[in-house]
């Protein structure tokens, strides 16, 4: 088999022994704090990781705003900003695999010889950047396609001759549905997928056509934090970063299987992010991947540690739904319940008011969430007292 680099495939000691001394740069190089440079001093392992504080996403934004563009974290050789909903802004390099996906497109089998349609978006967000710099890595053409359009999205998939696709996982769905219906033939046998949840059955219905369908986990700060390979058992840790399973609150490692939240250290010299709280939970495999990759495995995205939830690609958090509320004076309560119709996420949005405008609730709805969904209006009362303000009803089995 061959791997992306010899990285892949070192031991734990030579792994353990270069993140450490990678890790004590990130601490004590020039750009670094005062703060993270009197830590570096007690920084003898990886597991004295553990006494260093959080840092939670939701402290970028006010960083960012006191200290454009970044707050106080170094960054360096950096050719594009990007902005997720927060606003939290992040920056980026289209050059060099920045984000460090090309690993997980290797291990997914797409290679010189492919066309990517690249259908993440390239507005704003840096998904469609990050999968157009890891499709550079290994030497693929890619189809810059973002999102809408289906029927000019059949068109050119079957003109070009695209035979991977990059994107979320139920959008390739409605690529190959809409082609169908329009008697056009595609040729896609890769599909690379990030941004929500891979649910068996959409996997097995890709795998019936004839695609192998693998998934990563990566976020705009972070990049890749781990991926799929063709053993699909787990999620091997990405080798640019350091991935702790703690206790959520607290920033304690739990133990090997529990279930904790995700903490991630990137050790990218342009942008570092020490502990980095992803809101995420998960939790160590035991043993190595059969695919002979030798890093920590993870099971997956198993929810949220908060109740912020993705659907359809985007988090919707709760201080979101509560300024739905507070923009309106005659609603009393809300709650968000993301659904799976078919194959694909939908968004329910119960409002308790005293009568109120259904669509003028619909259009508060897509400009503070940027999803539409389907809008109702309950007496007030009626919602449980649960203490949900989002409920995620979908099943991941």
């Amino acid at each position: 088999m061959a791997y992306f680099d010899t990285l892949e495939t070192r031991s734990m000691d030579q792994r353990h022994a270069a993140q450490l001394a990678q890790l004590q740069n990130r601490l004590t190089e020039a750009g670094a704090s005062e703060a993270w440079k009197d830590t570096a001093i007690s920084v003898k392992a990886l597991a004295d990781l553990q006494n260093m504080p959080i840092l939670r996403k939701s402290e970028l934004s006010p960083w960012q705003k006191e200290q454009p563009p970044f707050g106080s974290i170094r960054t360096s050789n950096i050719t594009h900003y990007f902005q997720s909903p927060g606003p939290i802004h992040e920056p980026g390099r289209i050059k060099g695999d920045w984000w460090r996906l090309g690993r997980f497109l290797h291990a997914t089998g797409i290679g010189a010889s492919d066309v990517v349609q690249n259908c993440f978006s390239y507005h704003l967000t840096p998904a469609g950047m990050m999968f157009e710099s890891a499709a550079q890595a290994v030497g693929a053409k890619v189809l810059p396609a973002g999102t809408g359009q289906t029927e000019l999205q059949v068109e050119a998939a079957a003109h070009l001759g695209c035979t991977a696709y990059a994107g979320t996982p139920d959008y390739l769905k409605i690529i190959l549905d809409k082609a169908d219906e329009m008697g056009r033939e595609l040729h896609f046998t890769r599909a690379a997928v990030g941004g929500g949840a891979l649910f068996p059955s959409l996997r097995a219905e890709y795998a019936e056509r004839g695609i192998q369908c693998l998934q990563c986990y990566a976020t705009a700060d972070l990049g890749n934090i781990a991926y799929e390979s063709a053993a699909m058992e787990g999620m091997i840790v990405d080798e640019g970063v350091i991935v702790e399973i703690v206790t959520p609150g607290t920033g304690i490692p739990v133990p090997e299987g529990e279930v904790g939240e995700v903490i991630v250290t990137t050790l990218n010299a342009d942008y570092p992010l020490i502990r980095f709280a992803t809101g995420d939970l998960s939790a160590v495999l035991p043993g190595q991947s059969p695919c002979g990759r030798t890093n920590m495995r993870i099971k997956g995205w198993m929810g949220r540690a908060d109740q912020t939830t993705k659907i359809k690609g985007m988090f919707v958090r709760p201080e979101q739904v509560a300024a739905l509320v507070a923009q309106h004076s005659g609603v009393h309560k809300a709650r968000v319940t993301a659904l799976r119709v078919g194959e694909q996420d939908m968004m329910k949005v119960q409002f308790e008011a005293d009568g109120g405008d259904i669509e003028a609730l619909g259009r508060a709805v897509q400009a503070t969430l940027k999803l539409r969904g389907e809008i109702e209006i309950v007496p007030p009362g009626s919602l449980p007292k649960d203490g949900l303000v989002i409920d995620d009803k979908r099943n991941y089995d």
